[in-house]
């Protein structure tokens, strides 16, 4: 082990926190640039949630792979490749299938019946405020999870990274973190928001192929001389390039992660609301495509990085180092190109988490200002006349902007107080409660004339009560040395995610408050959402009945 610990330590030694962190301010710089030259237009409410509609396919291509290749794709899967090898790189092929899912099931039919949030799909021909009110919960509940993750993941990177220690230096830097995202998305809305996700994705996706040529060209461009340099280099030997490392123990947790990581993708709101920055449903599916190759090609990188990383680096030093599993695609980079490569490899990470952060933000903004605020509160207010009075969209916005300060808040607060902790349980909850609450609503609205409002709020409010109890009761919770709160043990669910459960409870519920109710919905209402979803005839306008 101390051999372990003196090749860490000489990795570290060589890095340059000072040029990691001048790389990292100057790219802080040119997207801050980006984003007040793209605040300008930012006058209305679709300016501000969708963008105005104004990018064309394959910028929303790149910008949506900016938005789903998050901290866990890029450093969680190379490490976990680099550990555990081939159950590593399940993490690339669920993610990918989920991607699809997405796009055959929900995503234009999505982008051409709604507005500006999930929430207007759901609530289009059933009872606006209870759909609305469970669906902005939903929302709020899967982005936040993520967010905590995301900014504890800042925290955990840093020691890493920046070469700065102790909880204090780390709390300083998801700090720092969460006010970049409030000024982001405060200045630049949608816009700006899809501007640093391009710019984002470029870097990512350069960054990752670059080194993928480069550990390519060490081993001769052979695939097969890599997985001989990783096998030699590894304490598991020929077991990394079989299954079994990771999950073998238990097939049925890597069932329920599988569906939830499958499923999950689809009901994830910042994904979907993605689609309403683009102005045609022909442009939704050019983007769709771009998007297909870009997350499709990232991910066959990742399989070259993972390896890589434990044939060059070790998986010993890796699993040593600061960061652990985490720090495999950064040691990567500072074997291959030193502190230069390594700086921009660290730039890149913490713009990934800042670009994800930001879309989730103002997606949890949106939900709450367009769903709560505007089609809940404010709806059906009269004035002294006795009129209905209309919701104003500037007073809408402004309400969205006071949210964000308040989301940035409470991120920071809990990344904070999640540092050090078992995160892989918040991801494991955003995903769950993505698939159990909101999938099986979007597709009994999309796909069942017969569903009915108790049949959604019953599924949402189900599938994310049965998500989060039994995330509680299972050993990432409470247990063991590495649980969330290790010190008690309330553990009586086996696994590590709820999904095998939850996403049936969820669609079961679905169906049985719908079968169970005896209001019947509109049938003009359903006929309307079926042509919309089908055609995008009038999916521009606001959806008000």
């Amino acid at each position: 082990m101390s051999a372990v610990h003196a090749a860490s330590e000489s990795l570290a030694v060589e890095s340059n926190p000072i040029l990691n962190i001048s790389i990292f301010v100057a790219f802080v710089a040119v997207t801050l640039f980006i984003v007040i030259r793209a605040s300008r237009n930012n006058k209305t409410a679709a300016d501000y949630y969708a963008a105005g509609r104004s990018f064309t396919g394959p910028q929303n291509g790149f910008a949506i792979a900016g938005d789903y290749l998050s901290a866990a794709s890029f450093l969680g899967i190379c490490g976990a490749i680099a550990i555990n090898g081939y159950d590593g790189f399940l993490y690339s092929i669920g993610f990918l299938v989920a991607w699809l899912v997405a796009l055959l099931l929900v995503a234009e039919l999505m982008r051409n019946t709604g507005k500006f949030t999930m929430a207007d799909v759901l609530s289009f021909r059933l009872k606006q405020r209870p759909v609305r009110m469970a669906a902005a919960i939903t929302t709020l509940a899967v982005c936040f999870f993520y967010l905590l993750a995301q900014m504890a993941g800042a925290g955990g990177l840093v020691s890493l990274l920046l070469g700065i220690d102790g909880r204090v230096g780390q709390s300083v830097v998801i700090a720092v973190v969460g006010v970049l995202m409030i000024v982001y998305v405060l200045i630049g809305g949608m816009k700006g928001t899809t501007w640093v996700q391009i710019v984002k994705a470029f870097l990512l996706i350069g960054g990752a192929l670059a080194m993928t040529v480069w550990v390519l060209a060490i081993n001769g461009f052979n695939l097969n001389t890599l997985l001989e340099a990783a096998v030699a280099n590894s304490d598991k030997g020929e077991a990394i390039l079989g299954p079994g490392l990771q999950y073998g123990a238990n097939p049925w947790d890597f069932l329920s992660l599988g569906m939830a990581l499958v499923l999950g993708t689809a009901g994830l709101p910042h994904v979907l609301m993605r689609f309403y920055t683009v102005p045609t449903a022909k442009e939704a599916r050019r983007s769709v495509v771009w998007a297909i190759w870009l997350i499709g090609g990232f991910y066959l990188l990742t399989l070259v990085l993972g390896y890589g990383a434990g044939a060059l680096v070790g998986a010993d030093v890796i699993a040593a180092a600061p960061g652990g599993p985490n720090s495999a695609a950064p040691l990567l980079a500072l074997y291959l190109g030193g502190p230069v490569l390594l700086g921009f490899i660290s730039a890149v990470a913490f713009a990934t988490i800042l670009a994800v952060v930001a879309g989730l933000t103002i997606t949890a903004a949106a939900s709450f200002a367009h769903d709560i605020y505007a089609n809940v509160i404010q709806k059906g207010k009269k004035d002294s006349a006795g009129n209905p009075v209309e919701p104003d969209p500037n007073g809408e916005v402004r309400v969205a902007r006071r949210t964000v300060v308040v989301i940035g808040i409470l991120a920071i607060v809990g990344g904070i107080g999640a540092q050090g902790q078992n995160i892989a349980f918040l991801v494991a909850l955003a995903f769950a409660v993505a698939a159990s609450a909101n999938l099986p609503t979007i597709l009994f609205s999309l796909f069942w004339r017969r569903f009915t409002t108790r049949g959604a709020v019953w599924s949402m409010y189900g599938g994310l009560g049965a998500a989060i109890i039994l995330i509680v009761l299972s050993p990432v919770f409470s247990g063991s040395p590495t649980s969330m709160i290790p010190g008690i043990d309330i553990v009586l669910w086996p696994m590590n995610n709820p999904g095998i459960v939850s996403i049936p409870l969820g669609f079961f519920l679905g169906w049985l408050g719908t079968v169970t109710s005896r209001t019947k919905e509109s049938p003009q209402l359903a006929a309307e959402m079926e042509v919309r979803s089908l055609t995008g005839f009038g999916a521009e306008k606001a959806v008000d009945h």
